[in-house]
């Protein structure tokens, strides 16, 4: 089994690649994933990967990890640089944000916004045009 920050770091690498089966295939089949380019959340493989090709047709994210640190319960927070742009290559933000991933069996069974972002509120600041 897999180490979680290799886990982690290989979903993050499958995503900026817009790789979105080898991100899933690290996820368990009922993940639990926040919405934030909408608000909300959604539960289970397909309806994350229904939202991400939403997501890639608005925006071009990417999110590189800089620290991983283990935390009780199953948890992993990891601080990561995000760079959202427009499909035009325009620059929306650059930030640091954290999510924190819930690990079950060596998969990835749920990411959080542990900025403080109320993932049900509506979108994440990142995510609006300006």
């Amino acid at each position: 089994m897999k180490d979680s920050n290799t886990t982690i770091e290989q979903a993050y690498s499958a995503f900026n690649r817009r790789d979105v089966d080898g991100a899933l295939a690290l996820m368990t089949q009922d993940v639990s994933w926040p919405k934030a380019s909408e608000g909300g959340r959604v539960v289970g493989r397909e309806e994350v990967r229904a939202y991400w090709i939403r997501q890639w047709s608005e925006f071009d994210p990417h999110v590189e990890p800089l620290a991983m640190t283990r935390e009780e319960g199953g948890k992993m927070r990891v601080r990561v640089r995000q760079v959202v742009k427009t499909l035009q290559g325009d620059i929306l933000s650059v930030s640091e944000v954290v999510h924190v991933f819930t690990m079950s069996g060596g998969f990835i069974s749920a990411m959080d916004l542990g900025d403080g972002d109320n993932p049900t509120a509506g979108p994440s600041a990142a995510f609006v045009r300006h």
